[in-house]
């Protein structure tokens, strides 16, 4: 034999209760981001591709994958959201015979 098992009615807000509710703030996540380059932390992937940006010499995909332990895309994603939208930093490319470099352009 099986037991027939006898639900709870849901409790609803009515109109009027639902009306009263005041939402709870978010904060804002940009109020939380740093940006300025001085706050990425000095052992960080980040900061070891800022250095490798910030070379005369600059540095193509691969140096970064290999100094960050990175894929193609996570590197790529990087130089374009933490530290280009992010940090504000200005990183140019220029293809070099068949190899893409990629350099941050100091301002001034």
């Amino acid at each position: 034999m099986s037991k027939t098992v006898k639900s709870k009615p849901r409790k609803t807000a009515s109109p009027a209760q639902r009306a009263k509710r005041v939402p709870t703030p978010r904060k804002n996540k940009s109020s939380q981001t740093a940006t300025t380059p001085s706050s990425t932390r000095e052992n960080s992937k980040l900061a070891a591709m800022i250095a490798l940006l910030r070379r005369k010499e600059g540095a193509t995909l691969e140096q970064m994958m290999t100094a960050t332990d990175w894929q193609s895309h996570s590197v790529r994603g990087a130089m374009s959201g933490a530290l280009k939208k992010k940090r504000g930093l200005d990183i140019t490319s220029v293809k070099e015979g068949s190899v893409r470099v990629y350099r941050i352009v100091d301002a001034g």
